[in-house]
This record gives C-alpha cells, structure tokens and sequence, in this order.
C-alpha cells in the first residue's frame, strides 16, 4: 500500500492537484503484494517558463522507482511520470520472472542501493561533502544495469553473485556497459 508525500516548490497544493496525484500513482498498486508498504515522494516544480516538472521516487525494499518528467502542463507531467513507472515495474518483473525460469531459482531482493555521490566543482577544494552507505546484496551484472537505469545514474555498485566479489557496472559515453570486477 502506497503512502504520498506531496510536496510543491513554486506551487501550493491543492486538494485537487494533491487528489489528482495519488489517484494516479495509486494505479501502480496492483503491481506490489498488500503487504508492501511504501512512501511514494511527489516533488511538484512549476518554473518561470510555465513549465512543470513531476519527480517521483518510491523506495521498496528490493527496488527504488524513480521518475521525473517536464512538460508546460502540470497534470500531463503527472500521467508521463505514471507511465514511466509502471514501464520500470513492467521491465523489472519481466526480467526477474525470465531469470527465475531461466536458473530455476527464486528471484533475490535486492536492497535499496544509495544515490551516487555529487561530482566537487574542480574550483573547491578535494573535499568530501557528502556520505553514503551501501549494502551490497548479490545479483548478476545484468540486474545490476537495470537497478542503475531504473535510478537514472551513472555507475552501480553490486556484489557479483557468481563471483561472491564486489563489481562495479557503468554507462559508458557510447551508450554501452562496462564492468569493473574487484580481486580478492
């Protein structure tokens, strides 16, 4: 079940744009067990330009759903950041129910993984302003990829499942992956 924190910067929300959301983001529903529970965070952002812009981050246990879209109207915004989602919930069930059939074997939840740390101005100095953990949980590079698109970062940080060692998958500036395996 789905909780909403709706929050909005340069906008008030209202009880119908506040309606409008959950009723939205509440069809992503049928795709969780009841028993999950989860906050779904809705950043409204309207900007001098007129346009909107919809964030929306949903942080399972196993998987964190992220979205955001801009557009001049605040309610279309809405409707592409639900579909985007429930494409990300469609790709990752797929994927996971393809492997279970794939390797015989129940699908492993995954952890929540920690945003990237921002990138220093090369003008500051070397310090670090920011700290993350990580719990690293085993699954294929694959699965990795997919956790690192459906976040919209750069890099992903996983524990190999058939080596039992940290790896390190990236976007590449072709558009391809690389991988980085740790010696142990």
């Amino acid at each position: 079940m789905l909780t909403y924190n709706v929050r909005g910067e340069n906008i008030e929300v209202t009880d119908a744009i506040r309606s409008y959301v959950e009723k939205r983001i509440s069809k992503l529903n049928k795709f969780f067990e009841s028993s999950v529970e989860a906050i779904a965070h809705v950043n409204l952002k309207v900007y001098p330009d007129k346009t909107a812009k919809v964030e929306v981050t949903i942080p399972l246990s196993y998987l964190t759903l992220r979205a955001e879209e801009t557009s001049p109207d605040l309610y279309a915004s809405v409707d592409l950041v639900t579909d985007k989602l429930e494409r990300q919930v469609r790709k990752y069930k797929t994927k996971i129910n393809r492997k279970s059939r794939e390797k015989g074997f129940a699908p492993i939840n995954v952890e929540t993984p920690a945003t990237a740390p921002e990138s220093a101005d090369e003008d500051e100095s070397l310090q670090v302003v920011r700290t993350k953990r990580v719990s690293l949980k085993p699954m294929d590079s694959q699965e990795a990829i997919l956790q690192m698109d459906m976040l919209g970062h750069n890099f992903f940080i996983f524990e190999d499942a058939d080596t039992n060692g940290t790896s390190i998958v990236y976007k590449r500036r072709d558009g391809r992956y690389g991988l980085i395996e740790t010696d142990e």
